[in-house]
């Protein structure tokens, strides 16, 4: 029997906990909720649920600290609920390795049609086939196992499961120009929203992973009018 996936929906508003606590549930998850971020930890250091639905606006900590707390050892995919008019916040949250996000008030269809594609992804990240455990390219190496990224001194960096994702695309077709549209279904199961900014910002939170800035030669190349293309020499090492 195949198991079901468990979400995690961490909110302070009961009836957004009671809403997706039912929809969820009937569209076959296992749905387990917290209220507040001390909540959340406690039951994140007994299970892995498979996806992290999270409130930014949280009594204690916010969800802007949770979520870095969560990257410090973990890659589940996480959603984060955003206020309608602030951008930045949904800014902030991709840059702290946010998977997506998506505003109140918000269409429960819309949230399980990510919720299905970002679990869709992540199945596929973990179940391909590598040719090598690591992937050179320049100076860097990517540690198909552990998901971090070891620079010529030897020294691992941890990557979100979203940069890691964007990274293995790149990877996966050196020296191709990849457009916005494509880069957002590899990585997040779905073409670009009118005006979302959050290919631009994970573009820019993985270039400054790889120290890949305007004073030094690019890595990643934007390509005005087409998209980006990753310049590099790639081999693979076992």
């Amino acid at each position: 029997m195949t198991r079901k996936k468990q979400i995690l929906v961490v909110d302070d508003d009961q009836e957004i906990l009671n809403l997706l606590e039912q929809y969820l549930s009937k569209s076959g998850f296992v749905v387990i909720t917290a209220a507040e971020g001390e909540q959340m930890l406690k039951l994140l250091a007994g299970q892995e649920p498979d996806l992290i639905i999270l409130d930014i606006m949280l009594p204690g900590d916010d969800g802007f600290t949770l979520c870095r707390k969560i990257r410090q050892d973990s890659t589940v995919p996480i959603i984060m609920l955003t206020a309608n008019s602030d951008e930045m916040d949904k800014v902030v949250g991709l840059e702290l390795g946010a998977d997506d996000y998506i505003a109140k008030p918000f269409s429960p269809r819309e949230l399980l049609a990510r919720i299905k594609a970002l679990l869709r992804r992540s199945e596929v990240t973990h179940q391909a086939q590598q040719p090598a455990r690591f992937i050179r390219f320049n100076q860097w190496r990517l540690d198909t196992q552990t998901q971090s990224l070891i620079d010529s001194n030897g020294k691992p960096l941890e990557l979100s499961g979203g940069d890691y994702r964007l990274l293995q695309l790149f990877l996966q077709h050196p020296n191709e120009i990849l457009n916005r549209d494509m880069i957002s279904d590899a990585t997040r199961g779905r073409e670009i929203l009118p005006l979302e900014r959050g290919i631009d910002v994970q573009i820019s939170r993985l270039r400054q992973r790889l120290g890949d800035n305007s004073k030094s030669k690019r890595i990643i190349k934007t390509i005005r009018g087409s998209g980006y293309t990753l310049v590099a020499q790639v081999s693979y090492e076992h």
